[in-house]
């Protein structure tokens, strides 16, 4: 894993018990979520980059740094590899969205540890420009499945 400098997340505690069954994802017609993985790289980075301004004016994403455009698909790829590490270690968990017909990237799902004491989870997603119709979807669909298969409480999870 990344230093302490780098991650901030290196040595944050695992979220879920190690006998917590992590989810594999969530499949529906109009979307599917698996883990994220640097085998997203060139889709992921494609998706995001064509979206920088619709990502920003997103819930949850307002006053933030990412996505920041000057980033290189090679950045992208260690990021990716990032979540991965988090996702094995249990400290954060990101999905790709994936379109369910063609397997295209469509955006991210993020559940990493409350950065407050107010919430038990923090939730961000974000979907391409081009496919804004889908953002209250997922949020939604995401907002169901961490009441239905996560162990968390009170995430915090901007509304759409």
């Amino acid at each position: 894993m990344a230093t302490e400098a780098d991650d901030p997340w290196v040595d944050h505690p695992p979220i879920v018990a190690p006998d917590f069954p992590i989810p594999p994802g969530l499949a529906n017609a109009r979307f599917v979520l698996e883990p994220l993985t640097v085998a997203h790289n060139v889709a992921d980075f494609g998706a995001w980059m064509s979206s920088v301004d619709h990502i920003r004016a997103t819930p949850g994403f307002g006053g933030g740094t990412w996505p920041d455009a000057a980033m290189s698909p090679e950045d992208n790829r260690r990021d990716l590899a990032g979540h991965a590490e988090h996702f094995a270690h249990r400290v954060g968990f990101t999905y790709t969205v994936l379109d369910p017909a063609s397997r295209d990237v469509i955006g991210c799902v993020y559940l990493y540890p409350s950065r407050t004491t107010d919430h038990d989870l923090d939730v961000r997603s974000w979907v391409r420009a081009d496919r804004a119709d889908l953002d209250k979807p997922l949020y939604d669909a995401v907002r169901q499945w961490l009441a239905d298969d996560w162990p968390f409480d009170d995430p915090d999870y901007a509304p759409r």
